[in-house]
């Protein structure tokens, strides 16, 4: 999403190292393109950690592309939440995000297109535009979002523990205007956090609130 703010920290490396050590060989054996999910609540790192894991795999000579769930909502930031204070029923997968077309674009990918062309979400202006993207020589692809978990075609799913009690400060750093402590935005979350607390495990690594990767049991 264009106007977004991502913060890196050595922790987000960290778990991309640890996650990434387990995860190439198999990357490597696959012939078709890699697919990953990372998932869960805001301000809880799922950006960041996606794009800590490109890194990692570049480093390692593997070409990735991460998309955004943020990319995929039906309507801009402003709209959606103005639609979610008018309609209580416009919140989750099911209403906001197109997570149909985001999982197409998996498919694709893994079929072996040599492009997508996906929404791209600019949250100045509120418009949703279109991106295309080369998947010429990429090898992987990360989705991320709270909702990715949900997505069928994926071989690797990480799920961040941390709730929206955790991230209020790293929310704080990232929030634009006025959405960290608004109690509408605080509801929000709270209604996301349960709507979600399954898809813990549907996960293949599980990283802790204080930052710690565990191989799901």
């Amino acid at each position: 999403m264009k106007g977004d703010v991502l913060v890196l920290q050595e922790w987000h490396k960290q778990a991309a190292r640890e996650i990434v050590s387990h995860v190439l060989d198999a990357i490597r054996r696959k012939t078709s393109r890699y697919t990953m999910t990372v998932a869960g609540e805001s301000g809880s790192g799922k950006s960041e950690t996606a794009r800590a894991i490109a890194a990692e795999l570049e480093d390692h000579g593997i070409k990735s592309v991460v998309l955004g769930q943020d990319d995929y909502f039906v309507l801009p930031p402003r709209s959606n939440d103005l639609r979610r204070r008018a309609d209580p029923q416009w919140l989750g997968p099911h209403a906001e995000v197109r997570l149909d077309l985001m999982e197409q674009h998996l498919v694709s990918a893994i079929q072996g297109d040599r492009e997508i062309t996906k929404p791209l979400v600019d949250y100045d202006s509120n418009t949703i535009q279109e991106e295309t993207v080369s998947l010429d020589g990429i090898r992987m692809l990360i989705a991320e979002g709270t909702y990715t978990s949900l997505l069928k075609h994926v071989d690797t799913r990480i799920f961040i523990l941390s709730t929206w009690l955790d991230t209020l400060a790293d929310r704080q750093v990232r929030s634009r205007g006025a959405e960290a402590g608004d109690p509408f935005i605080e509801q929000v979350l709270s209604t996301e956090h349960k709507i979600i607390a399954g898809h813990r495990h549907l996960a293949d690594f599980l990283i802790t609130a204080d930052h710690a990767v565990l191989a799901a049991a």
